[in-house]
């Protein structure tokens, strides 16, 4: 016999996101600031509906399939644990699935790098009644969104309902998104409790959150975003408030998001590989920028990347030979010479430190900029920086000509591979 737990949703789950949990129209969307707790309480709502509607199945899906293990399915197993709910479901990570264990419904995980996968889904018990697209600002042509909801069609039995739910980060006012699910007017406005309700008809709950919902915050959370908005009010608006990043002033136009074989590009001519390294830690990531260079077209192929916080030399090291790259010739940032000193001992055998001096990012800038940019789709956060990467303004509003010290990281990384790169001398060595 199953045991009944009682919980208190308030106390699992918080406050500030009441129409979101109740919501059964055909859309939910959410962006949000980072600590708006958008993705776990998604994850809670997925679970706690998966137990209350056993028939039900749910499909979870990112632009990448590699990015769902550390992300969805790790905070749908958080949730199943705060729920009280482990002995209730089975978690197989080979491959991703969630199996409630009293029905044998379950939740998928897919990837669009594998559409295939995603448009032929079929469940074994109950029906696919709802589909979660994290991150879906990675998703940047509309029309993958339109082939990926189809997957969320057929008869349901009754007291189920289908819907689609999208979380994301508001890193771009460009992006489809905004104009689909935000550009109408506001009924509701409640910016002091960290929220924005957007309603437009029964079919779509639109909703802005920021971190000023989450209780959980301790002083240290807040204080950090208090010091923010004092220090980086530009950042503040998109990373505290969750506003939608502003495109005005990028500084670079010159990419374009295409599949592409690597093998097939470094066949031509005039063509190598380049690899750039930023160290990051706690707050940052570490982030690797890997491309190929085609000197006679001008053109630059972006076609890896490494983006993963809280990793050590050694856990970074032991990233960069899982992808193959420990014997290429790396140029990672030159402030951190020991981290260098590290990773060359445990076999990044070519690592070396970058060029530093007056006027070296913006000339890096300037020489990238007169290159085409082409980025793999699976480059997903090379494509979020590059689209909101932009210049500084004034006090008046003008952009000056130095770039914003933020969601830069790849960014640097690139400019750290292309430094020998110039033009007829193009030499690695």
């Amino acid at each position: 016999m199953m045991r009944e737990i009682e919980i208190s949703l308030n106390s699992v789950v918080g406050k500030g996101y009441w129409e979101f949990w109740n919501y059964k129209g055909r859309y939910r969307v959410v962006k949000g600031s980072r600590a708006s707790k958008k993705s776990k309480t998604a994850a809670l709502n997925f679970i706690f509906r998966m137990m209350k509607y056993p028939m039900a199945n749910l499909l979870v899906v990112r632009k990448t399939y590699r990015t769902l293990k550390d992300s969805c399915y790790a905070e749908l197993k958080w949730a199943i644990d705060r729920l009280g709910a482990s002995s209730l479901w089975k978690c197989q990570s080979s491959p991703l699935e969630l199996t409630y264990l009293p029905v044998g419904s379950k939740i998928y995980f897919r990837g669009l790098d594998d559409s295939m996968k995603v448009t032929s889904m079929t469940v074994s018990k109950g029906f696919l009644c709802w589909l979660w697209i994290e991150e879906a600002y990675e998703i940047s042509d509309e029309s993958d969104f339109d082939v990926l909801q189809e997957s969320i069609r057929g008869y349901v039995c009754n007291g189920l309902f289908k819907q689609i739910t999208l979380t994301l980060n508001p890193w771009n006012e460009r992006h489809w998104i905004k104009k689909r699910f935000f550009d109408n007017n506001c009924i509701n406005i409640d910016t002091d409790n960290g929220k924005i309700i957007n309603v437009y008809n029964e079919d779509i709950l639109a909703l802005t959150t920021n971190y000023k919902i989450n209780e959980w915050l301790d002083d240290a959370d807040l204080l950090m975003f208090e010091k923010m908005k004092q220090t980086n009010p530009k950042r503040y608006r998109v990373a505290g408030l969750g506003e939608w990043g502003v495109s005005e002033g990028l500084i670079f136009d010159n990419w374009t998001e295409a599949l592409f074989n690597a093998d097939d590009i470094i066949k031509r001519k005039n063509t190598a590989a380049v690899f750039g390294l930023d160290f990051g830690y706690t707050n940052d990531p570490s982030a690797l920028f890997c491309a190929i260079v085609d000197m006679d077209k001008n053109e630059i192929y972006v076609f890896e990347e490494l983006y993963k916080k809280a990793l050590t030399n050694k856990m970074l090291y032991e990233e960069i030979f899982k992808l193959g790259f420990s014997k290429e010739k790396i140029i990672a940032d030159c402030a951190e010479p020991k981290s260098i000193a590290e990773l060359r001992d445990f076999g990044l055998i070519s690592i070396r430190a970058s060029r530093k001096g007056k006027d070296s990012i913006n000339n890096g800038i300037q020489k990238i900029q007169g290159f085409k940019i082409i980025i793999h789709p699976k480059c997903v956060n090379f494509i979020n920086e590059i689209s909101s990467y932009c210049w500084e303004k004034d006090s008046f509003g003008n952009s000056i000509n130095h770039p914003c010290d933020s969601c830069n990281h790849l960014m640097d990384a690139m400019r750290y591979a292309m430094q020998d790169v110039d033009g007829k001398d193009f030499s690695f060595d």
